[in-house]
């Protein structure tokens, strides 16, 4: 968990999502799609379309976009229908992965997501493999700052946060997945701002990386991220954030 918030909140900083938002904004309307179909399009009874939808506004995704996507998904628009897949298996020095994806065609993606994961140095296992390894945690990270810790652990803990973890220029306040909302509404009424916020699988131990597989690893999961069927990536790896940062300069 902690090497990939690291890696997400230094891309973010770097402004990498904002060079791919048209990508985003592909992936983004998958997952408001899929949540209005399985949840209805009614906010107050589908926080999955609740979760997703505060990630588009986010991301500055249009209202227009987003209506079109929630009206897909309840079947008042056509519009294509997308399985869920996850797929398991294992990156450079051992990190466990789960490779969270929406597609039409799995037959597909399975072939793609093989190739990449030979091609940087991991393989494709057998489901099952590594599932085991991970927990689904709310993840609410915030920059480090003034007097920050002391709010979080005032205000995330009051609220149900179960832990807040210290990763190096980063604060995680880690919850039961029933109590994400509540945390983070209460966490942003007193000012305090998330970089990222989302219902994660938690990897229950790290593997730590030194430079040549942790730039190995990197580039699997750019390469991951940027495929159109992949939604979310995790894996259990642990790199330090200033060779993260160099690595993604």
């Amino acid at each position: 968990m902690s090497g990939h918030s690291k890696w997400a909140t230094i891309k973010h900083k770097k402004g990498a999502a904002d060079a791919k938002r048209g990508k985003v904004f592909s992936k983004l309307i998958k997952e408001i799609t899929v949540a209005a179909r399985i949840g209805g399009g009614d906010l107050n009874g589908n926080a999955r379309l609740r979760t997703v939808l505060d990630k588009a506004r986010a991301a500055n995704m249009p209202n227009d976009n987003i209506t079109r996507a929630i009206k897909k998904g309840t079947g008042d628009l056509e519009g294509f229908s997308y399985d869920e897949v996850t797929f398991e298996g294992y990156g450079p020095g051992g990190v466990a992965m789960l490779v969270e994806t929406l597609t039409d065609n799995r037959n597909r993606t399975v072939a793609e997501l093989r190739h990449l994961f030979t091609k940087m140095g991991g393989n494709l296992g057998e489901a099952g493999c590594v599932a085991w390894m991970f927990t689904k945690r709310g993840v609410i990270t915030f920059s480090k700052g003034p007097n920050v810790e002391e709010q979080l652990m005032s205000v995330a803990i009051d609220a149900g946060a179960d832990d807040i973890r210290d990763e190096e220029d980063l604060l995680s306040v880690i919850t039961n997945p029933s109590h994400f909302e509540k945390v983070k509404t209460a966490c942003e009424g007193k000012g305090l701002k998330p970089i990222e916020a989302s219902v994660q699988m938690v990897p229950q131990s790290t593997v730590k990386l030194a430079r040549n597989d942790a730039e190995k690893m990197l580039k699997l999961m750019d390469a991951l991220e940027d495929h159109d069927d992949v939604q979310n990536v995790y894996a259990n790896f642990d790199i330090e954030s200033k060779l993260i940062e160099e690595l993604a300069a």
